[in-house]
């Protein structure tokens, strides 16, 4: 369903249904994420899988790691993060860079930090429906200066995918799916339009926001909120500092999941066929063999 890109008044703003602190944890090597999405309360919000907003200093991070089954966007708040993986891609990504990677029938790589001092960003993790499980890994890289950013009446977005203010992201997304990230100076108001199917959340990075109700309390730094049904988001900025949140929505599969860990199925029986090959170094991670990150490998492991 398209997205109606207009300026006219939303017909049935989305509220805020459920609401969630990302509380800090750890992960990986020594890395802290906030995770809201993926954790106890929130498993899965179809078709993410998780979201996370991780905090990183060297030598932490995240050594070689496999993936199956599902697409992982980073998305770089601040410093910088190299990428590697067993194919031989290398990469890293900095302040404002994105990277969409599709790990399809299997991936194993490293992210670690490439910068002195914290690294900082947002990793999502998205489902990919059964007849795209299995596909070949894909990587889409976007720099900073190639995200189209618009700004209008006190509102400035980042169109990372999707459509907001008349611009569209080129990225591809085998999900259907939007990733906007919003600034809102004091005093500014957002009417963003959503696909009335698609499920929505918004997570805010900073400052706080009102959500959904003009009357509604407002909402600081680290919370999640998910967002009922409806045709848009509506917020405001009543502070006196800027406002930044991330709205992220997509098409639910409506597929059954089963989840070990980094490998993301649709069966049982696909979950232990994917540990069987991860083990075996077959259908698909014939690389791993051999493969170590050069992260890995100065890092002794």
């Amino acid at each position: 369903m398209p997205i109606r890109e207009d300026s006219c008044v939303l017909e049935e703003p989305r509220q805020v249904v459920r609401k969630f602190l990302a509380r800090p944890q750890h992960e990986g090597l020594g890395a802290i994420v906030r995770r809201s999405i993926g954790r106890f309360e929130l498993k899965y919000f179809d078709p993410f899988l998780a979201l996370d907003e991780f905090s990183v200093t060297a030598p932490a991070g995240f050594p070689d790691h496999p993936h199956r089954g599902f697409e992982t966007v980073t998305y770089m708040l601040q410093g910088a993060v190299t990428h590697e993986d067993f194919e031989g891609h290398k990469g890293t990504i900095a302040t404002g860079d994105l990277q969409w990677m599709t790990a399809g029938r299997g991936i194993v790589h490293s992210e670690m930090p490439a910068a002195q001092g914290t690294q900082k960003g947002l990793q999502l993790w998205i489902n990919l429906s059964s007849k795209h499980k299995m596909i070949e890994p894909r990587y889409q890289e976007i720099p900073s200066r190639e995200i189209a950013e618009v700004s209008r009446d006190g509102v400035k977005v980042r169109v990372i995918a999707g459509e907001a203010l008349g611009t569209k992201s080129p990225i591809y997304t085998r999900t259907p799916t939007m990733y906007l990230d919003f600034s809102l100076k004091p005093g500014a108001h957002l009417q963003q339009p959503i696909p009335i199917t698609w499920n929505a959340f918004v997570y805010v990075l900073e400052g706080e926001g009102i959500f959904g109700n003009s009357k509604s309390l407002p909402v600081s730094a680290h919370h999640l909120l998910l967002l009922g049904n409806g045709d848009g988001l509506e917020a405001w900025n009543k502070s006196s500092k800027t406002l930044r949140f991330i709205l992220v929505g997509g098409e639910p599969l409506g597929e059954p999941l089963v989840q070990w860990g980094p490998f993301v199925m649709n069966t049982q029986e696909e979950i232990d066929q994917t540990i069987d090959d991860f083990e075996n170094f077959v259908n698909g991670f014939e690389n791993a063999r051999y493969w170590r990150s050069e992260a890995a490998v100065s890092l002794g492991f």
